[in-house]
């Protein structure tokens, strides 16, 4: 979906800048690059399971230390 700015009578390049920055803006066209910036490959049901049980134990240690006061 290009974005076409085209001059409007005797308006200075600078506005024009600004019309097509804001169309831009409005568009979402660089938020959606940003996001596919870098490739993510999905993962598989068994390691997103296995990454919640790590990372639900690690909280779990961390809650015991902080209470131990050794945190």
């Amino acid at each position: 979906m290009p974005l076409k700015v085209q001059k409007q009578g005797r308006e200075s390049s600078q506005s024009i800048v600004r019309r097509f920055t804001q169309k831009l803006r409005r568009s979402g066209i660089l938020v959606e690059a940003r996001k596919n910036r870098f490739y993510k490959r999905t993962q598989s049901a068994q390691l997103r399971k296995r990454s919640a049980l790590r990372r639900a134990k690690k909280k779990q240690e961390y809650t015991e230390l902080k209470k131990l006061g050794k945190i």
